[in-house]
């Protein structure tokens, strides 16, 4: 069934027109121009948690971009502003002469947002307005913190946050950092140890399920359990998201601080996966593409191995053929996509899209390690529906 785009944009939490509502039974079927695919509700929009400025685009651009492309409301909540990220000066880009900025935490985060601030933009087609945005230490705490979290044994813990400084409601939830274990495989930073990765669980995801309350998304879309690439940041966003929802949907929590319009709410959770095999393939297809090849060659840069070991967000056919699989188009938003990138000069260089590229894929980049990586054509999720408990699935492949 091929869906209508929906009308006008709406707010957040508005029931949505029935052509907001699209079918399928195909566990991998492909979207419409424009149009999320799910066999959920999607009307009342997205809200997408990210680790740091660059990763809304780099893992749910083409999500966020059609959302907004079918005039659906989107937020993207970031959870740190990047302060210990890598910095890319490159001739020619918006980041030449940046060079002393890396190690510089304050500079590298203004700097940093104002590129988050131009890639939601393009991601909005030019609208600034199109994409909602908040850093999450800019959420408020309930107040008190609710005594049903205190139950909650390790994933709340309050008593902890405060007597760590971290309950305030003026907290700064900084980058924890992070080193290249192998080509797109990250771990923590031994000598950070009070980034983002450290703050108490429900000290962050209590001020989400305050936005996801008022906000009252469909979706809410993160990283899987392994946090992409297995940077300690990107897991504990996994780990926020996953708890807000909860949290969200459990009527004792803030029940003496929420008004009606902020009562219980339970999104689904879009987790970010690959196909192994689709990401080998689309790794061979990149490494023999001639174009690609030449500004390797050009710029020094160069391709995974066969045998590096794939990111945290492989998974295999089999795991993914039992789940529910929503399949999102890059094509259609795939200009709004490379002009995202393109904004986060600092962090993502020579982005690429050749008038005839390789089979499965639509381009090219690489980050500050100078691996090429591809565009592929579609970004893959794991829908864990409302009301469902949320959990990781299945392993790498």
């Amino acid at each position: 069934m091929r869906p209508s785009v929906p009308g006008p944009r709406r707010g957040h939490g508005q029931r949505p027109r029935p052509d907001a509502r699209l079918m399928t039974d195909a566990a991998r079927a492909r979207v419409a121009p424009g149009v999320p695919w799910t066999s959920a509700d999607v009307g009342g929009g997205l809200v997408a948690v990210h680790a740091h400025p660059d990763d809304e685009t780099l893992s749910t651009g083409a999500l966020i971009a059609s959302f907004a492309a079918a005039g659906l409301p989107v937020t993207v909540v970031t959870c740190t502003r990047g302060e210990r990220g890598e910095v890319l000066a490159l001739p020619g880009t918006s980041s030449e002469g940046l060079a002393a900025i890396e190690g510089d935490g304050p500079a590298l985060a203004a700097h940093r947002t104002g590129e988050l601030r131009a890639a939601l933009a393009a991601l909005g087609g030019g609208d600034p307005a199109a994409v909602g945005h908040t850093f999450l230490d800019r959420l408020p705490l309930p107040s008190p913190f609710p005594a049903a979290a205190a139950q909650a044994g390790e994933h709340s813990r309050a008593h902890l946050a405060a007597e760590r400084g971290h309950a305030a409601q003026d907290a700064r939830f900084e980058d924890s950092g992070m080193v290249w274990l192998a080509p797109g495989v990250a771990g923590g930073d031994p000598a950070v140890v009070d980034g983002f990765a450290f703050v108490p669980l429900d000290d962050a995801a209590a001020r989400l399920a305050l936005l996801l309350r008022r906000l009252r998304p469909s979706v809410v879309a993160t990283y899987e359990a392994g946090g992409g690439y297995g940077h300690p940041d990107h897991v504990r966003a996994h780990q926020v998201a996953v708890r807000a929802i909860a949290l969200a949907g459990d009527p004792a929590f803030d029940a003496a601080g929420s008004p009606a319009r902020t009562r219980a709410w339970a999104p689904a959770l879009w987790q970010r996966v690959e196909s192994a095999a689709g990401l080998r393939a689309r790794r061979a297809a990149l490494a023999a593409a001639p174009a690609a090849r030449a500004l390797a060659a050009r710029a020094g840069l160069t391709f995974p191995s066969a045998t590096d070991p794939l990111p945290a967000l492989a998974r295999d056919d089999d795991v993914l053929a039992s789940a529910h699989v929503a399949s999102v188009a890059v094509r259609p938003v795939l200009g709004r996509v490379v002009a995202a990138m393109t904004a986060h000069a600092t962090q993502i260089q020579h982005v690429t899209t050749p008038g005839a590229a390789s089979p499965g894929v639509l381009g090219w980049y690489a980050l500050s390690h100078g691996v090429l990586d591809a565009i592929g054509q579609d970004e893959s999720y794991v829908v864990t529906q409302p009301g469902c408990r949320p959990t990781s699935v299945g392993s790498r492949g």
